[in-house]
């Protein structure tokens, strides 16, 4: 067995493939150069993200499998009771559709959520040719990532803050913990996690590798407790993902090849006037009342404006295994790359790192 690993990332994707691999009883170093605990920023994804359990795979098996795995362990997670239950909402989750074509495309991702149905015409809003339902879960990125790195150092992790600037730097196990006797252990294998620093991480230097910007606005609305989401003709999607806390995540954008690190005051003005289209329900009651609710009324509601970089890459996902030799001393470290989700890593942390773990395995003979 290659017992000791070392993971290169504290994102969802890293934290996520740390945990399963310590469960399955491996040796985990985890490196990165920001944890869950700091405050937010843009080279660090992640916290910025909805995040819900809605899957973008389309019509690709591989990738809703990916999906469905990391659901079936979300939905045990949220259980009322669980350690990770305050992580979790249960939603409704309503996607409604401007172009019919668009429902059809993504069909199969949805059908085997609980509840699942078509919805009847006289249940679309205005503007939608087509929608669907089906409960799924909300994720609070707030607590989420703290919860798999707390679960991570609880169940032996060690977690290393540092810059990675050469692959090599890992292999030969610069960042491992000494033992008792002051002697660094043997690296067995590495598991890179870098999402967008994959781009210029050294040895691996990924070109394929590109951000799509994600803007977004954190509101305080406790009384909205169901997803809903419009997809337009051009695939631009408005969204609400409603938190267990009360907050809810409005958006987005997907400003693919943009790097701008802080939010644009002119898209959160188009976010919010958007968003209450699809769900005037964002403002207050009594606003509701009285009168047909505007984007002003969700001005009072913002906790935080945020933008995030999602780690997209142009020929997909990269979970691969790979031989990095060690020439100075003529050694081969298995080395597995779990990055370019996207903006779904947390719809597929579980599936891929179950899938890392088996390629680490089928090294090891």
């Amino acid at each position: 067995m290659l017992r000791n690993v070392t993971v290169i990332g504290a994102g969802v994707i890293g934290l996520t493939t740390a945990v399963k691999l310590q469960d399955s009883g491996y040796t985990v170093t985890l490196v990165a150069e920001t944890l869950p605990t700091d405050p937010k920023n843009i080279r660090y994804t992640s916290p910025w993200a909805g995040a819900h359990h809605v899957s973008s795979a389309k019509d690709d098996p591989w990738l809703q499998k990916l999906d469905m795995d990391t659901f079936k362990i979300m939905w045990d997670m949220s259980v009322p009771g669980s350690g990770a239950e305050e992580c979790f909402l249960r939603v409704i989750q309503t996607e409604f559709y401007e172009d019919k074509e668009a429902e059809t495309a993504i069909i199969d991702a949805y059908k085997d959520m609980p509840d699942f149905r078509h919805l009847a015409k006289e249940d679309l809003i205005t503007g939608a040719e087509a929608g669907v339902d089906f409960t799924t879960v909300t994720i609070d990125t707030s607590k989420y990532l703290p919860y798999l790195f707390s679960r991570f150092l609880k169940g032996g992790g060690h977690a290393v803050r540092d810059t990675v600037q050469h692959i090599s730097q890992v292999v030969e196990g610069a960042f491992f913990p000494s033992g008792s006797n002051g002697i660094v252990p043997e690296v067995h294998a590495v598991v890179v996690c870098t999402g967008i620093g994959s781009r210029s991480l050294g040895g691996v230097e990924d070109k394929a590798v590109y951000p799509i910007r994600g803007q977004t606005v954190l509101l305080k609305a406790p009384w909205v407790r169901y997803g809903r989401t419009l997809v337009d003709k051009n695939g631009i999607k408005t969204y609400t993902i409603p938190r267990k806390s009360g907050d809810v995540i409005v958006g987005g954008t997907m400003d693919q090849h943009d790097w701008y690190p802080k939010p644009r005051p002119e898209t959160t003005t188009d976010i919010l006037k958007r968003v209450i289209a699809i769900c005037p329900e964002l403002a207050p009651e009594e606003i509701c009342a009285a009168r047909a609710p505007t984007a002003d009324d969700l001005i009072p509601l913002i906790i935080e404006e945020g933008c995030g970089l999602r780690p997209a890459r142009t020929s997909g996902v990269r979970i691969e295994l790979v031989s990095y030799e060690i020439t100075r001393v003529q050694k081969k470290v298995p080395v597995v790359f779990n990055y370019g989700h996207g903006g779904f890593g947390y719809q597929s942390s579980w599936g891929s790192a179950a899938v890392a773990q088996e390629l680490l395995e089928s090294a090891a003979g």
